[in-house]
Formats: C-alpha cells, structure tokens, sequence
C-alpha cells in the first residue's frame, strides 16, 4: 500500500481523527470498565493470551465466500451447463447404434469405462460371492481405492438412480475443488483476478469432461487442495487428515502426503510447529487399512499392484522404454486411429509434466516439484503412458503458473482458449460417446 504524502488530502476517518481536541497530559484519560456480558465481569484479552478466537474466527472464515469466491462458482456453473449441452448433442449425434431413431437416455453418456467398476464396488464390493482375482476374466476392480465407491453408496442411500448419485458427487466436489483452487492462487499471484484466470484455464483443460463424469478426479482435488491450502496456512493437523482422505480416493493422495510432509520440514518455525510432526503419518493408515482388507480376501499384500499389472499393464519399465513402446503405439499404425490419438496426447501430456517439473525446481517450489515428480514417476514407468492428460487436471501448479504467464502476457489468454477449445471438445465428445478418453 503505498503511503499516503502530507499533501494528499485526508479521509473522512483521518479528517475526524484530526479534528478532536489533544487530551490534556495533566489529567490521564480514565480507563473504559471492563465489558459485561450476562452479568459476568470479564477483564480485556492480554495480547499474550493464545488466540483461540482468533483461530475460530478463521476457520469461519474458510466457509464464507467472498465477491471473488462467487465470481468462481457461477464460471463453475456456466461450464457445467455447457458440458450438459455438450453431452445432451453427443446422444443424438453419436448413437452406438447409426441406424437407430431413439436417443439413449439423458444420462447414458457419462455411463463410459471406469464408471463401471465404481459402481460395481459400491453396489456388489470388491469380492462378490466367490469371485475375485483367482477367476478368468476378473475386471481388476481391487485397483480402485475405495474411497470414491464408499461414498457413492452412501450418497445411493438417498440418491437413488446410481449415475444421478455419481454426478452429484463430482458436481459438489468440483464446486469444493475450484474455490480451493481460486485461494491456493491467490497466495500465488497478487492480482485481484488471477484465481478467477486459473480456475478458466482448469476448468477448459482438455480432459476437463472428466470433472463432471462419475469418476475420481473432482473428488480427489476437493480433499488434495484444501489440504494444500491448510498446509500453507500451517494448520497440520487439517491438512495431514484431509490427505488420508485423498489417499483413500487415489494412490495420487501418497504423493500429496509426500509433498505435505517436505513442505512442513521447510516450513516449520518452532518447537510447537514440530508437535504436530506426528499428524503427518495419518496418511499412512488408510493405504494400511486397505492393504491388509486385500490380503484378508486375496491371500496377497501387494494385491493393488498386481490388479494394475493385470488390467492397464503397469509393469515397471525403465522411463526410455515405456516413452519407446507409447510413441510406437501413437505412430507405427499398431493401434486404430482412436487409441493411436490418445496415445500421441500421451506423449504431450509427459512433454508438459517435465517442462512444468524443471519450472517448478528452477522457480525453488520443492514441494510441488516433488508431488509432481512422484506423478511422472509413476505415469511414466509402466509399459506405455496411461491417463496422463487425465492426470494433468491434478497438477494444480500447471493452471496456477499458466495464470502467473497470462498475467504477464496479455495475449496468451486467447492463444490457450483459441489452441486448447478444440481440443476439450473433443476429449469431451470421445468420452460422452463411448470411445476412449484417457
């Protein structure tokens, strides 16, 4: 703020303050008694008191929205709108069956690959009867985490029609995710407008149809990101047991608790700081939990792993070999054109996550740099790249420094929605139609 000089002109409350007569030095001025309530006398809060209601009254305020917190929501609102109008088109114009003159029901297009297992799990479980991962043709469902399907069921309690129930989870969560969002970048980027800039440029990613189908990803940032918020504010205990959450709805959640726990080491100031150092391995419980529930039924720890193996060929490949085997997949006429498509938007994707790895380390952002790195490690260590554009919508560092480059150049804001519009709308109708998404 800068400060105000002698000549400018004062305001009506410095103008009042002026204009009262000085109080005399002779007689000092008699203390104001002490304020009742209830008849109870309480003496004055000593600066030295710990500011409970100072925390409470913080904590009030992460649920109050503000003028820009709105502003959030309703380019929240209007992008779900035109992902419906999107979707309602993609059944009259996609059908499975060309020939056919009835359009699929309203909700058939978000009923589109992982959906299946989700619902599977929460209507059945992971071991129906005698059925599990000792059978031919077992669908993998254990790779799931059960976080997301728990509460599908849950919300199924009330919500009948189990799609209609999948969506309102992803609908509320993505609401929960773009405020976090829009905060974490105002920590960030000092303009009035840079949340609002992220959260545009988020919500138009390319595999941005995937926040509002019954999947995974709005649920996740709705715990990841409030939970990075908390542990910027340095407030470890939040942060540590909206992590286990996270981790309960994606093993991406063990990468935030990796970040969480770097970030608390180079953040923490004091003796009392360091207390909290145990609320860092809460994290770890529900990924034990699960574990052992795997080995209670299977007979086998590593059980997730083995279903990723099965399913989506998750096997460990050095990174030169899994980049080798997708860019053959994309080019060398192997796949259908479809797949061969998603495999080349693999091999951008990776493009992106490295460049954005070598920002974040240039710019010293250690934590983020590890959750992402983690990420990559991951992604890019199978056989071939798998849901890495998905991916990209967790990497929340991408859209707040995409935002940071906007703000410095004007015209950036029409090339990416100009390059990128496209593109969304055709991640968006390949997956409302059924063909592969990433």
């Amino acid at each position: 703020m800068p400060a105000i000089s002698p000549l400018s002109p004062l305001s009506p409350r410095q103008s009042e303050c002026s204009a009262r007569p000085a109080q005399s030095s002779a007689a000092p001025a008699r203390p104001s008694p002490p304020p009742r309530t209830g008849g109870v006398v309480r003496p004055p809060r000593s600066p030295a008191d710990p500011p409970r209601a100072r925390t409470a009254l913080l904590g009030l305020r992460a649920f109050r929205l503000g003028p820009a917190d709105r502003e959030v929501l309703w380019l929240y609102l209007l992008s779900r709108t035109a992902v419906w109008v999107t979707a309602y088109c993609t059944r009259w114009l996609f059908p499975a069956d060309r020939n056919t003159r009835t359009a699929a029901s309203v909700l058939a297009p978000f009923e589109q690959w992982d959906w299946g297992h989700y619902v599977h799990i929460a209507r059945d479980g992971y071991f129906p009867g005698q059925a599990g991962p000792w059978q031919a043709g077992w669908d993998n469902r254990e790779a799931f985490f059960p976080g997301f399907p728990l509460l599908l069921r849950a919300v199924h309690v009330v919500v009948p029609h189990w799609v209609t129930a999948g969506l309102l989870i992803s609908f509320v969560s993505g609401a929960i995710a773009v405020l976090a969002l829009a905060r974490i970048t105002r920590r960030h980027l000092p303009d009035a407008h840079a949340g609002r800039r992220t959260v545009l440029f988020f919500l138009l990613s390319p595999c941005a149809i995937f926040l509002a189908a019954g999947y995974t990803e709005a649920l996740f940032l709705a715990l990841a990101l409030p939970a990075w918020l908390a542990a910027r504010r340095r407030n470890w205990p939040l942060a540590a047991a909206l992590t286990a959450l996270a981790i309960t709805v994606r093993v991406s959640g063990l990468f935030l608790a990796a970040a969480i726990a770097l970030h608390f080491v180079l953040a923490a100031r004091n003796r009392s700081e360091w207390r909290s150092l145990p609320w860092l391995a809460l994290p770890a419980v529900p990924v034990a939990l699960y574990t052992c529930y795997l080995y209670a039924y299977t007979g086998d720890w590593m059980a997730w792993k083995h279903a990723e193996e099965r399913g989506w060929y998750r096997t460990f490949h050095a990174p030169w070999e899994a980049w080798q085997n997708t860019w053959h997949a994309a080019f060398a006429h192997t796949q259908t054109t479809g797949y061969a498509f998603m495999f080349q938007a693999e091999l951008v994707a990776m493009l992106v996550g490295l460049l954005l790895l070598g920002l974040l380390i240039r710019q010293r952002r250690w934590p983020e740099a590890l959750y992402l790195g983690l990420s990559l490690w991951a992604l890019g260590t199978s056989y071939w790249y798998t849901s890495i554009p998905r991916a990209t919508l967790l990497w929340w560092p991408l859209w707040i420094s995409l935002a940071a480059w906007s703000m410095r150049h004007p015209r950036f804001t029409t090339v990416y929605l100009s390059l990128v519009g496209p593109l969304t709308a055709v991640y968006a109708l390949a997956f409302l139609s059924g063909r592969w998404a990433g």
